[in-house]
């Protein structure tokens, strides 16, 4: 984590580095019973993947992770564009202000206690007490010879998925392609999250086409420059013939 300064205000954000992802397989209702958009990311070594993974990427690249986001009607309400595979989403789809939603495993903290794990406050340190100040106390009466499921006690703490509603994108740097998210994320660092949010979706193949024909440009009035150059030469010894 770290901080940035938004006008006079000082806001605590989470540098998150995002992008970009491949869509590597769409499914539909009709053949998946669901439908999603499953993308890539990351790279991994060719030879540390297996056969069906290679052919199920193949064509698209070698990707550490591969997720789903489910399309939902929320979603479909919104208008998406045709999604096709080999198409890429990249930072621009974000923009300052959005609301998004972050899911991540959370640090494990190993075999904790009531205290650290639930929040139990403790017993009184006088009057008797004697070495049970974190003590959990009674579970229930002693008639029904189990403990039922779902009581509070000690035990393994972390390690499990966890997702973060509403946290507002405070600041883009399309340069690194990294998110400043306000508050902070689940996980160590270099741990992969998964990130979403409601509103239009923008995909990088279009920029990248239209990059292309404004490059192609320049080079076809060189072309006709240089054409018009070698013309006129010969004009000119004709004239002078």
């Amino acid at each position: 984590m770290t901080q940035v300064w938004i006008g006079d205000e000082r806001k605590a954000v989470t540098r998150v580095m995002v992008g970009p992802c491949t869509v590597v397989q769409i499914k539909e209702p009709g053949k998946d019973g669901y439908k999603a958009v499953q993308i890539g990311y990351g790279e991994k070594k060719a030879k540390n993947l297996n056969k069906p993974l290679l052919g199920h990427m193949k064509g698209l690249g070698n990707f550490r992770w591969l997720r789903e986001f489910r399309l939902d009607k929320r979603m479909d309400k919104a208008g998406l564009p045709e999604i096709k595979i080999g198409d890429k989403i990249d930072i621009s789809t974000f923009s300052v202000g959005d609301k998004v939603t972050v899911t991540g495993t959370v640090k494990g903290r190993g075999f904790a206690g009531v205290v650290k794990r639930h929040s139990f406050h403790g017993h009184n340190a006088t009057h008797g007490t004697k070495d049970q100040e974190r003590m959990p106390g009674s579970i229930g009466a002693g008639g029904v010879q189990h403990v039922f499921k779902g009581v509070r006690m000690a035990g393994r703490m972390g390690g499990n998925q966890v997702t973060f509603r509403g946290l507002p994108i405070v600041m883009i740097d399309e340069v690194n392609g990294v998110l400043y998210i306000e508050g902070g994320l689940p996980g160590a660092r270099n741990s992969f999250l998964k990130i979403s949010a409601d509103g239009e979706l923008k995909l990088a193949v279009n920029n990248v086409q239209a990059e292309e024909v404004k490059a192609q440009a320049p080079v076809e009035t060189e072309a006709v420059t240089e054409a018009n150059n070698e013309e006129k030469p010969q004009e000119a010894a004709e004239e002078a013939q």
